[in-house]
């Protein structure tokens, strides 16, 4: 998102958003003042706005699917990821994974924060559920810390194939900012498609997701 759309909804937007869903916010002060991988749970369409609520005014990158939707909506969803500066992800397609990725380094690399949802897709029952290795990769790739966030209320707000409910109660917990040196660090002298490589991929994983659970 460019600063000067990240600052309108700074302004304009976000106390809407907090008057309307947030209920309480806890750990403000762990936000870096650096760019970071903001990682949280995924349980409804609302955490978008959520996340997006802790990023403003910062330049800010989202990851969304492009697969599923048929026109006119596809292009409107086309049109609103241009507008925002969200990177597309067709989640059926190899290829595109590997641009995301590398779409997601460039950003990083720019002093961008970058926003991940490590589970994939919405949970359905609203508990946290295992995450994928995209976050472990691109930190690996960057160094970026990684700033994990848990959400609750969201999913009893909107959840999947459910109507919006307009209630203050969420209640966002963000954690420690998570730098893992010391897999940083063994990872360096490591091919990226060796075994060693991949353990230390899915540790990174599973340390994340233990923080995104701790803090739900």
């Amino acid at each position: 998102m460019s600063p000067l759309l990240s600052w309108f909804c700074k302004i304009f937007l976000a106390p809407v958003v907090k008057a309307l869903f947030i209920k309480e916010i806890k750990g403000k002060e762990n936000i870096p003042k650096r760019n970071f991988i903001l990682v949280s749970n995924h349980q409804s369409y609302l955490d978008i706005i959520l996340d997006a609520y802790l990023c403003v005014p910062r330049r800010f990158h989202f990851i969304g699917q492009i697969e599923g939707f048929k026109p006119p909506l596809k292009w409107l969803i086309a049109a609103l990821y241009f507008i925002s500066g969200v990177i597309p992800l067709n989640r059926k397609d190899d290829n595109s994974r590997e641009r995301v990725v590398e779409e997601a380094i460039k950003v990083l690399k720019k002093g961008d924060v970058l926003a991940i949802y490590p589970e994939g897709r919405r949970s359905t029952s609203g508990v946290v559920q295992e995450g994928k290795f995209g976050t472990a990769r691109i930190f690996l790739k960057t160094g970026v810390p990684v700033l994990p966030v848990g959400i609750k209320g969201a999913f009893e707000l909107l959840p999947p194939h459910g109507k919006l409910k307009i209630k203050r109660i969420v209640k966002i917990n963000i954690g420690k900012p998570l730098f893992f040196e010391k897999e940083s660090a063994e990872a360096k002298n490591l091919k990226e498609d060796s075994r060693a490589y991949e353990e230390i991929v899915k540790k990174i994983t599973q340390q994340t997701m233990a923080e995104i659970k701790k803090l739900c």
